[in-house]
């Protein structure tokens, strides 16, 4: 028992000097010898004092030929920390301020990398999906020719992939509620944005789906007009999707359509 107290109390101890050592560095107004040991806390992956001890200097170190790479390692500190939106600022900012450096575009690719990592499931904001294919579309243009190249054009067509799936099932959630017009629109845009969907033969049927309900319930006035434009989309339908599986029900659906439309004419 006297033996295991007197362990705890050496741990204690020597963790209380080893935090009193870091404290005094820290307060000790000498860049220089806090530099080299936030290098050391970072080659130990220690990154949350590594940080600490670069918040101080890194104003410091700024023009001078150490801030190349401090500024490098900050970046990936923060970037082993799950700390992606401030990588991502401190990477891209590294591209900038060293735009000769043969990192560049590592840290260019890693700003929209960063963001990839940010990139929620399909069914959140999905914000910083937008800003990780922008980043991605960034590098490619500017390093066309690297081995990253290959993989942001990858990760690109995951995100996109993520945007067309929240697309689509925003206009199935506004169809499943009963929002006909404003599903109608959703899945117009779906077809604007995402032209090569595998989804595109259920979004215009469902359009044509949605346009009949709309027309059907509709006030007199307006009836009309929509069950013309039910007929432009089931025209449109047939035209895309001669053979599709839903033939059978849009028919049916065009000749209920006509029928309204006699009556309405009469």
């Amino acid at each position: 028992m006297k033996l295991w107290l007197w362990f705890f109390t050496c741990l204690l101890f020597i963790l209380s000097a080893c935090k009193s050592e870091f404290e005094l560095l820290r307060t000790s107004n000498q860049p220089e010898k806090i530099y080299i040991a936030a290098n050391k806390y970072y080659d130990e992956k220690d990154y949350d004092r590594a940080i600490a001890l670069y918040d101080i200097i890194i104003q410091y170190y700024r023009g001078k030929q150490e801030a190349e790479d401090l500024f490098y390692r900050y970046a990936w500190a923060h970037y082993n920390q799950s700390d992606f939106i401030l990588a991502s600022t401190y990477f891209k900012n590294y591209a900038s301020t060293f735009s000769n450096s043969p990192k560049k575009e590592e840290m260019e690719f890693m700003s929209a990398y960063s963001n990839y990592r940010l990139s929620p499931n399909y069914k959140l904001d999905q914000s910083y999906t937008t800003k990780a294919i922008e980043g991605f579309e960034q590098f490619i243009n500017q390093f066309s020719q690297s081995e990253r190249a290959q993989q942001a054009n990858q990760l690109i067509d995951e995100m996109r992939r993520k945007l067309e799936q929240k697309s689509f099932e925003q206009g199935n959630l506004y169809y499943k509620i009963g929002e006909y017009q404003a599903a109608v629109t959703s899945f117009q845009n779906t077809l604007k944005d995402f032209p090569e969907s595998k989804k595109v033969e259920e979004v215009r049927f469902l359009i044509l789906r949605s346009s009949f309900i709309l027309a059907t319930n509709s006030i007199f006035e307006k009836k009309l007009e929509r069950f013309n434009e039910t007929l432009t989309h089931y025209q449109t339908f047939v035209k895309k999707h001669p053979k599709s599986k839903w033939s059978k029900e849009a028919r049916s659906i065009e000749k209920e359509t006509l029928a309204e439309l006699k009556k309405l004419k009469v």
